[in-house]
């Protein structure tokens, strides 16, 4: 195997697409915060088609990384030794593959080394995009009000004046120094998987600033753009096993390889004043009916994909595909699009419902992308408020049948045990349940479930029929099991 790094390149197998363009000659003209593996995958591979077009040298990626712990550490000494570097191989439904070299990152900081290497970067006048992709729930909304946390331990550290530990503690203070210097602000795009992206990223970012200076805030609101976005593209883990096959596949000596299937989406908003790469030229659809898609995705993709995950792990499967491989699971989200989700839905106009339907379940079968479903249950608190309450309260609303969303969240309350249909046990993380979350989820009733800080606003406590259709649910997966209990609900609802 070849050790990635720049000189390398050109050395590497003839069937690994590699950079064509000269990457001495990029410049960071985007700060990433989130380097993760679907930043690398998606934003990232498309800025890399950009720099492919000339003229675009002044569009290079420098990635942030905010955390600081051993495995950061090293993440950040692997990029500097393969001059920022990383394979990304895609996978066919059908089983084929590539691979190809991304070089759209120039630059790698980690923040809590040298936070002031990252002011520098955020306030050259060559950054022109500030991204972001730090998860659905990083943007510190109460889940309940919809304000801006002032008091959470980060962002109170940062509004005290300590060494700046959050996405928007640096950019509030960078565009504080670019305002003070008279450079333009850059654009804050959002390139994470909610509803309204950038609406929800100008209200946490605008909100800090208010925690610190009103006057600052208020230019902010003003001169700053936050274009909306839907993202979509399948990146799962990459684990030592994962690692190890993709680089025995290209022969490249990758420490930090990525994994995507060939699907890839990005609905985009045209609000950048400050600039912006060619997208529209490489596959990007810029359009103004951005939240048509965030619905349609949102309520049937990640709906699905969460809706698969919980009865799934119950029943001991761990990995998407074999999952979505038992007729039962496969039947239950088919029945959940057709009947739930598909009629309550507007989609964007020329985009048939039916079609994208199909292609969801398509992509959740292919079996070389290997999704974890722990990796998709992470945070479920966060997502069924996202992704299913729209779908809840219209099925409620309108006398819908309710008794797939109730079996769902039955599961939910089952898979918070830790511990399957098989007696296996697996780990839980659900960081935005609160303590008393917890105790009311340990009182033995569980319509309490129904009463915890995510899904309190819904109601359904209250609403009888659903109450009824949930509690018979958790009672027949407590006295048999979630698969017993899944084939009896196929059978009343066929």
């Amino acid at each position: 195997m070849k050790k990635l790094s720049q000189l390398s390149l050109g050395s590497l197998d003839a069937s690994i697409a590699i950079p064509k363009y000269d990457r001495s000659a990029v410049r960071p003209g985007i700060v990433h915060f989130g380097l993760g593996n679907f930043h690398r995958v998606h934003q990232a591979v498309y800025v890399d088609r950009c720099l492919h077009r000339p003229g675009n040298e002044g569009w290079g990626i420098c990635g942030v990384e905010l955390i600081d712990n051993p495995g950061t550490q090293a993440k950040a000494e692997a990029y500097r030794g393969q001059d920022c570097l990383y394979s990304v191989t895609e996978y066919a439904p059908d089983g084929s593959a590539s691979t190809r070299v991304i070089g759209a990152m120039v630059e790698y900081l980690h923040a809590p080394a040298d936070p002031e290497a990252v002011l520098a970067r955020l306030t050259n006048p060559d950054t022109r995009i500030v991204s972001l992709t730090i998860t659905e729930g990083g943007y510190n909304l109460d889940e309940t009000t919809g304000v801006f946390k002032l008091d959470t331990p980060d962002v109170a550290h940062d509004l005290s004046g300590g060494p700046l530990r959050t996405a928007f503690g640096y950019i509030t203070e960078a565009l504080r120094r670019r305002r003070e210097k008279g450079i333009a602000p850059f654009t804050v795009m959002s390139c994470d998987n909610l509803r309204h992206n950038g609406d929800t990223a100008r209200k946490a970012i605008v909100s800090f600033a208010r925690g610190k200076d009103a006057t600052l805030a208020d230019w902010i609101d003003a001169n700053v753009d936050f274009p909306n976005s839907m993202v979509d593209r399948i990146a799962p883990q990459i684990p030592p096993a994962v690692r190890d096959r993709l680089n025995q596949r290209s022969g490249i000596d990758d420490t930090v390889p990525a994994l995507g299937e060939t699907f890839i989406q990005w609905v985009l908003e045209d609000d950048f004043r400050a600039g912006r790469p060619p997208f529209d030229e490489v596959g990007v659809e810029l359009r103004n009916d951005v939240p048509a898609f965030e619905f349609m995705k949102g309520r049937m993709l990640n709906a699905s994909h969460i809706l698969l995950a919980m009865p799934g792990i119950m029943l001991g499967y761990r990995i998407v595909h074999e999952a979505l491989g038992d007729a039962r699971l496969y039947r239950l989200l088919e029945t959940f699009l057709d009947r739930d989700a598909i009629p309550r839905i507007e989609g964007p106009k020329g985009v048939s419902l039916d079609a994208y339907k199909k292609a969801v379940l398509e992509r959740f079968s292919n079996p070389a992308v290997n999704d974890q479903l722990l990796r998709i249950a992470f945070d479920t608190t966060a997502k069924i408020p996202v992704f299913h309450s729209r779908t809840i309260e219209m099925l409620v609303k309108d006398g819908g049948d309710i008794r797939r969303e109730a079996f769902f969240l039955a599961c939910f309350g089952a898979y918070l045990t830790g511990k399957d249909d098989k007696g296996e046990v697996f780990e839980v993380a659900e960081p935005r349940l609160t303590e008393n979350d917890w105790t009311l989820l340990r009182s033995g009733n569980p319509i309490d479930l129904l009463r915890t800080s995510p899904f309190e606003k819904l109601g359904l406590a209250d609403h009888a029929a659903f109450a009824k259709a949930y509690g018979g649910y958790v009672a027949s997966i407590q006295a048999t099991s979630v698969g017993q209990t899944l084939e009896a609900l196929l059978a009343e609802t066929a």
